[in-house]
C-alpha cells in the first residue's frame, strides 16, 4: 500500500527487517491486550525490547504502526490465499480454504485486527487492494462451468469481502466460528447455482 510506504523508512537490510517485524508483532500483542487506550509508541517499543530511536527510524508514530501492521497481515492473507489458488488446500474445497485463510488471519487476534484494519481503511486506496485480490476473481466459473462476467465475479467477490470486513469491523464475536464459514460458503456457492454442502464441505 502505498501510502505506508511514504510515512515510513522501508527496511531493506535484514536485521532492519527483523527490527520492523518485532515491533509489528508487539504492537498486534499490545492491541489485543490493552485496546487503543494504552497503544502508543512508547508502549509498542518498550513491548517489543527496542529503543524509542530505533521504532522512530521506521516508524514517525502509532498510525503509521496500525498501517503497516494491518498491511502486514494483508499480504499474509494473501499468499495464503495464492497458495490455495494453486492448490495447497488438501481435503477442503478451494472456497472454504479461501474463506478460512481469510478468518484465521491476525492469528485470531480480533481486537488488534479491527483497529488495524480500521486505520489501513481510512488512508487506503480501495483500488489498489481489490487489485491484491483479483486472482481470487479471474478465472472464477459458475455450476455450469460458463466463466464469470466481469460484473458477476465483482458482485459475488465484493459480497463476501463485504460480510467478512464487516464482522471485523463490527467485532462480531462469531467471526472464527464455523456457523460463519458456513454461510460464507453458502452464499458463495448458492450465487454460482452450485449445490450447498454440509458443513465442513
Amino acid at each position: 500500500m502505498s501510502g505506508v510506504e511514504n510515512t515510513r523508512k522501508t527496511p531493506r537490510q535484514p536485521r532492519a527487517k527483523h527490527s520492523v517485524d518485532v515491533v509489528l508483532e508487539a504492537a498486534a500483542q499490545l492491541l489485543e491486550v490493552t485496546g487503543e487506550a494504552g497503544f502508543n509508541t512508547n508502549a509498542v517499543a518498550e513491548r517489543a525490547g527496542v529503543s524509542i530511536g530505533t521504532l522512530y527510524r521506521y516508524f514517525p508514530d502509532k498510525a503509521s504502526i496500525l498501517r503497516a501492521l494491518a498491511q502486514r497481515e494483508t499480504e499474509a492473507h494473501r499468499s495464503a490465499v495464492m497458495a490455495v489458488l494453486d492448490g495447497g488446500s488438501p481435503g477442503v474445497a478451494r472456497d472454504r480454504a479461501i474463506i478460512r485463510a481469510f478468518v484465521q488471519a491476525f492469528a485470531g487476534r480480533t481486537k488488534a485486527r479491527r483497529i488495524a484494519v480500521s486505520a489501513m481503511l481510512a488512508h487506503a486506496d480501495h483500488g489498489e487492494l481489490a487489485a491484491q485480490f483479483a486472482a481470487v476473481e479471474h478465472g472464477m466459473h459458475d455450476a455450469e462451468g460458463r466463466p464469470l462476467t466481469k460484473v458477476q465475479a465483482f458482485v459475488l467477490g465484493r459480497a463476501v469481502q463485504g460480510a467478512m470486513r464487516a464482522a471485523v469491523l463490527e467485532g462480531a464475536d462469531f467471526l472464527e466460528s464455523q456457523e460463519f464459514e458456513d454461510e460464507l460458503v453458502r452464499l458463495g456457492r448458492a450465487y454460482l447455482g452450485y449445490s450447498v454442502a454440509k458443513r465442513g464441505g
